[in-house]
């Protein structure tokens, strides 16, 4: 005899009969754990691809779990310091490494010996060493040749191929090395040292076989240099740890407000079944197997709606990874490609999260179920006594996370700390919003002048329950815009500013060696009211990556040059050689301040005379006299100057120059095109954080039409004796529609302080943890206004369905109210 089906097949086909009946409810469901998942799998892919860029950097550029040979701070390493350790039983590799501008793509180069290295080896993927009679001979002749050989990256050939090379730089063959990093060329030594012109010094050794002590034996053979044990560390990654901990936080923020949709939808599911639930276990069906059915059930949507996101997500990441790499490299210098692969690790991280994420917004739902008898879970009231007390824990959490962010405030470090502060005030303030607005609504009922009055605003706070969740969102999300929109804004007026002082000459002229430079030096005497040297070198300032540059004794730095803190005299000692600045983010890093002694050489220290603003650089930054600068790193790069003259002759000598000495545009660049481009790094730079929020925004907005749209029929028994009382169903509707527009504004009002709060978070905690510098904090009520109207506007388009499918309900469904026993 043939069986039938099963009580839980059963129960699963009852369940899922209902979506097929609430089609828009099911769209809800899946869009909402759709979108919240692409952003959050969209955020995954963009860091999972700039940290594969960022570990085969590493690996060519550092040789992890190697040991170094570098120079101290202040020294230089030479040709003749690789002899000599050599002579006295060191097995080394010399490599010079430096940066360089070709056309309008700036690149790595990476110089090594290949008769003694096989760094270039590993890095362009072959199996033996330079020097094994198995390798391709032919390279190796080409890379010692004249003409010369280097590999790169596909995408970094395709780069080059793109650019148009400036007129000093001379390329060598490129040979495609798929395992290298992105925006790196690695060649023989001696033509690295012709690209970059470094004459005889050498970047660092990499030790292929120490002494048994060997920083004992350094520190006798060469103690100018320093030993540096193997490390795993990777710089480009811990140094753009910020960044991506800010895109994970947006992407954790988006999931979030995704998840209100989530939750509503699906607590709203439980309530429009409860007669369905009552059913199904009047007739025997088990609790266990219950439970069972709307698990299966929604870890079915759960996968649809994951799959979905974790493609949109790659659509998301292809179209904003080109900003983010832009980001990337004008703030931190790191190169990453601009194209996302498929890897593993954030499709999984995307189905993991919308898993986990249906979990935690189903949860209180199926706890409601089993906890109540089998015919209380048919009583709304029932369901209403549990809201309350999820209320009162809520108030719980908030009071909990708030007094959480008070203490990371005060006493908290680190930039981990600084983003569990930002989280904790976001989600505290959410937690209390349901409570501020039942109190505040309590108190206009309380003032309301006439009896509809009274009913509007009573009515309005029993809806604050169903609609607690969408608000919370959408605070969520005006709050992230507003902070975010603050910090960006205060950035933007801030280093506007700052660039016109810093860029104060007219023109930027970098000459093609230094001979020319002597000669176009002598030409401009005449013919400028001054030039002024920018030399710098690259090297490691107290354990920190950094440059120290040279400055002439003018008055365009006594004039223009913004100084946060200085002694009096302060340019007078520069000139001198007796002092020198510091930029904020050493002085910060390293607990600087004026007066502090800071050891350039050896032999050779100077008191901080002063320190200035440096924004946009994440390094620590030296300045003092050109003499100074020459005296202690002859080898010392004299090619690049600042010409200034008057405005209106500007554009007139930059076209002489370009003649006179054959200079492309990039070796004599305006004034205001600098400025103009800066800008447009900038521009492009949070153009990334813009579009996560415009999606938070619009995620927000989706939660509250779903959340009214759902209601909208809970509503209906409600409103029919309001309605029976005379009035119209239009005048119904249009109250719906203010009350939405109501709790939309106290939302907004509600989200000010608490997005400005976050702006302070971001300028002064997580700004100085993450780059170093204290930016001031600027006010702008025309962004909170357009914020405001366009809040409204979102939950106005969002409440304009629900209110017309009110005004156009036949009235025999609202007479249905009266028939049913309630």
């Amino acid at each position: 005899m043939r069986r039938g089906p099963g009580p839980l097949h059963v129960a699963l086909i009852v369940l899922l009969s209902y979506w097929r009946k609430n089609p828009i409810q099911l769209f809800a469901l899946i869009i909402g754990l759709s979108m919240a998942t692409a952003i959050w799998s969209g955020v995954q892919a963009i860091n999972s691809e700039a940290r594969a860029s960022y570990e085969r950097a590493e690996a060519t550029l550092k040789a992890q779990g190697v040991a170094t040979i570098t120079a101290k701070f202040g020294a230089q390493m030479l040709v003749a310091d690789f002899a000599a350790l050599q002579r006295t039983g060191w097995r080394t590799t010399p490599i010079v490494q430096g940066r360089l501008r070709v056309g309008n793509t700036r690149i790595t180069i990476l110089g090594i010996d290949p008769l003694t290295s096989t760094l270039a080896v590993r890095a362009i993927g072959e199996k033996t060493p330079a020097n094994s009679p198995d390798t391709n001979i032919s390279d190796l002749q080409l890379m010692l040749s004249p003409a010369g050989l280097a590999y790169a990256s596909p995408e970094t050939m395709a780069k080059l191929s793109d650019s148009s090379p400036g007129n000093e730089i001379r390329l060598p063959v490129l040979k495609s090395a798929p395992n290298l990093g992105f925006g790196i060329l690695v060649t023989d030594i001696s033509l690295a040292s012709r690209l970059l012109n470094t004459g005889d010094t050498i970047s660092r050794l990499r030790v292929l076989k120490a002494p048994e002590k060997p920083t004992l034996e350094l520190q006798r053979t060469a103690p100018h240099l320093a030993y540096n044990a193997p490390t795993n560390d990777t710089d480009a990654g811990r140094l753009t740890d910020s960044f991506h901990l800010n895109l994970t936080a947006f992407g954790f923020l988006s999931f979030a407000v995704g998840l209100f949709i989530v939750h509503g939808t699906i607590g709203l599911a439980f309530e429009q079944r409860r007669s369905v639930f009552r059913t199904l276990r009047a007739l025997g069906l088990s609790l266990t197997s219950l439970t069972a059915a709307l698990v299966i059930e929604l870890t079915t949507l759960a996968l649809l709606a994951g799959a979905l996101g974790v493609l949109f997500g790659y659509v998301i990441a292809s179209a904003l990874l080109p900003d983010v790499a832009a980001t990337l490299r004008g703030l931190y210098g790191a190169q990453i490609e601009g194209s996302v692969s498929l890897r593993a690790q954030w499709w999984c991280s995307g189905l993991a999260i919308v898993f986990i994420g249906t979990a935690v917004a189903s949860a209180s739902s199926l706890l409601k179920l089993r906890n109540l008898p089998i015919l209380a879970t048919a009583h709304p009231r029932a369901w209403t006594m549990r809201s309350i007390n999820e209320r009162q824990i809520q108030i719980c959490a908030a009071v909990v996370l708030l007094v959480l962010a008070a203490a990371l405030g005060l006493w908290g470090t680190g930039l981990v700390a600084a983003f569990i502060l930002l989280g904790s005030l976001l989600i505290g303030f959410a937690l209390v919003l349901p409570t501020i607005f039942s109190g505040a609504l309590q108190l206009a009922e309380v003032l309301a002048a006439n009896p509809v009055a009274q009913w509007f605003w009573a009515d309005t706070r029993q809806q604050v329950p169903g609609l607690s969740l969408a608000l919370m969102a959408l605070l969520l999300a005006l709050a992230a815009n507003i902070g975010v929109g603050t910090m960006v804004g205060s950035f933007r007026s801030t280093f506007t500013g700052w660039l016109d002082q810093r860029l104060a000459s007219e023109l930027y002229v970098t000459a093609e060696y230094e001979e020319q430079a002597r000669d176009m030096r002598r030409w401009l005497n005449g013919k400028a009211d001054a030039v002024l040297p920018i030399w710098n070198v690259d090297t490691e300032i107290l354990g920190l990556k950094g440059q120290i540059y040279g400055v002439a004794n003018h008055a365009t730095y006594r004039n223009n040059w913004p100084l946060l803190n200085a002694i009096p005299g302060v340019w007078d000692r520069i000139a001198d050689g007796k002092a020198l600045l510091i930029n904020e983010q050493l002085a910060r890093r390293k607990s600087l301040s004026v007066g502090d002694m800071l050891s350039l050489a050896p032999n050779n220290s100077l008191p901080i005379a002063g320190v200035y603003s440096d924004y946009g650089n994440t390094s620590a930054q030296i300045m003092i006299s050109s003499t100074l600068l020459v005296q202690l790193f002859p080898q010392v790069s004299k090619r690049r100057y600042g010409v200034r003259i008057a405005p209106d002759k500007a554009e007139d000598l930059a076209l002489e120059l370009k003649q006179k000495f054959e200079l492309g545009d990039m070796n004599v660049i305006q004034q205001d095109v600098i400025k103009r481009e800066s800008l447009r790094i900038f521009e492009r730079t949070f153009s990334v954080t813009s579009a996560l929020n415009v999606l938070t925004l619009a995620v927000a907005g989706f939660a509250i039409f779903t959340s009214l749209l759902t209601l909208s029929s809970m509503r209906i028994p409600q409103l029919a004796p309001v309605w029976a009382l005379g009035f119209t169903r239009k005048r119904l509707a249009r109250l719906e529609l203010l009350r939405a527009l109501v709790l939309a504004g106290f939302t907004f009002l509600f989200a000010l302080p608490v997005g400005l709060l976050l702006a302070w978070v971001l300028l002064s905690v997580v700004n100085v943890e993450a780059f170093g510098w204290l930016l001031p904090m600027e006010l702008f009520p025309l962004d909170w206004s357009r914020m405001a109207a366009l809040a409204l506007v979102a939950v106005c388009l969002a409440a304009i369905i629900p209110a017309r499918k009110l005004a156009r309900i036949p009235p025999a469904e609202l007479m249905k109210v009266f028939t049913h026993e309630r």
